[in-house]
């Protein structure tokens, strides 16, 4: 027997059908509140009890701590797998096999040239551009280069579409680090791996040799998976309303990154970086800033600690914890700002008030901490991010234009002037 919400408004009842998930997760269908009620809506700031959609890509319980991607565990996806495996798996819904998987790479390679012209675009922005604005913008201007729309019930045409922007999104998120740093465009070497590609293109210099590091490369491509989906977050809400108003993948994918630069989403690692930063400038004092922490009429705040959805903990920072120890160890640096992070981490982990708190080190402050160690630059890491992000944004605009699902359109409840009449200029 199906389950139902009831809802009772001046004596008069309604009552609205709950759906539940694969997962028994419940939500109440109101999609007709406003038809039978006569116009009464929701009103839910943030949509933080709101389900936009039904989705099969990702399942997150942040109560237990449980990340999985169409089925299979995080902890398991970043042990066994590789980050194009698990691209191949949110967008098309199951693991390849060994021939999917080495033409899916093949024809990623075989679309990774940038045509020219998109370097007289970069060649618009200033140095001193921030890499995020840059990449939206250059991401934006693909589709100046394939005009064409894409038929999402044609297969072929889809495929081609999303090997396309994996392809050249990499070329494009490299390019924009090379031009802060005043180095010659790279286009890379397409005899490397997806990610050993990605750090060639960003880190080759023309008058020295590049030296290849697996600890590097194995480290980029977990932070790549980690950050691959994140069920229904800002940026991805984003990229699903864009595309359900009909928008071509690249617009959409263009307005995700644009909502991922926010320093309460992506932006949140380099917050991190910046808070460390300005901890060593003002002589390093971690206690200090654990008693401000701690004082509740202190403004200051630990950026990378505890999480907005996962309540106990976060498993994608026990997985990168391990790597950020390993990358900081087996490369021998030295860096203040990174001896101020480990000592942070290890007070969140130990003192009581955190503990209790479940103020914990997230993803944010660990992937802030290996990108550091590894020489990406700070304004960098939201960059890294959407990388990482792309496969699932892909993902969820292919599921939602799959699915026809209607444009977003949300509503409010006014709260403004009643009817007034217009007042002359002269008698204002």
């Amino acid at each position: 027997m199906s389950k139902i919400a009831t809802l009772e408004i001046d004596g008069n009842k309604y009552e609205f059908p709950i759906i539940e998930g694969t997962e028994n997760e419940l939500g109440i269908d109101i999609k007709t509140l406003r038809g039978v009620t006569g116009g009464i809506t929701t009103i839910d700031p943030g949509y933080k009890n709101t389900g936009s959609c039904e989705s099969g890509i990702t399942f997150l319980d942040g109560e237990k701590g449980i990340l999985r991607y169409r089925g299979y565990s995080i902890e398991e996806l970043a042990e066994k797998a590789d980050f194009l495996e698990v691209a191949y798996l949110l967008i098309f819904g199951e693991l390849p096999t060994k021939s999917e998987l080495e033409k899916f790479d093949r024809d990623i390679k075989e679309e990774s040239h940038v045509d020219e012209d998109m370097k007289k675009i970069l060649d618009g922005f200033p140095k001193s551009a921030h890499p995020m604005g840059v990449l939206s913008s250059l991401t934006n201007a693909l589709i100046a280069f394939n005009p064409g729309s894409v038929d999402v019930d044609s297969e072929e045409e889809m495929y081609n579409a999303i090997v396309k922007i994996l392809a050249k999104f990499p070329v494009l998120a490299a390019w924009t680090m090379r031009k802060r740093k005043s180095l010659p465009l790279d286009y890379g070497d397409n005899s490397l791996g997806y990610v050993e590609n990605l750090h060639k293109m960003m880190f080759a210099r023309p008058n020295k040799s590049y030296e290849p590091n697996k600890l590097v490369y194995d480290a980029l491509d977990k932070l790549l998976i980690l950050h691959a989906d994140h069920e229904q977050n800002c940026s991805t809400s984003t990229v699903r309303i864009v595309g359900s108003s009909h928008a071509g993948l690249f617009a959409s994918l263009s307005a995700g990154i644009s909502a991922l630069w926010g320093p309460l989403h992506g932006g949140a690692n380099q917050a991190v970086i910046e808070m460390l930063e300005a901890i060593k400038a003002d002589g390093g004092d971690t206690a200090k800033y654990i008693a401000k922490a701690k004082d509740k009429s202190d403004p200051f705040r630990l950026m990378g600690f505890g999480h907005r959805v996962y309540k106990n903990f976060d498993p994608r920072a026990k997985i990168i914890k391990k790597s950020a120890e390993e990358v900081l160890g087996d490369l021998g640096i030295e860096d203040p700002v990174l001896d101020i992070a480990k000592g942070l981490a290890k007070v969140a982990l130990e003192d009581e008030y955190f503990v209790q708190r479940k103020l914990y080190p997230n993803v944010d402050f660990y992937s802030g901490i290996i990108y550091r160690a590894l020489g990406i630059p700070t304004e960098m890491f939201t960059v890294m991010f959407a990388l990482g992000r792309l496969p699932g944004w892909i993902a969820q605009w292919k599921e939602m234009r799959l699915r026809k699902e209607p444009i977003g359109r949300p509503r409010q409840i006014y709260i403004g002037e009643n009817s007034r009449s217009f007042v002359e200029l002269e008698n204002r």
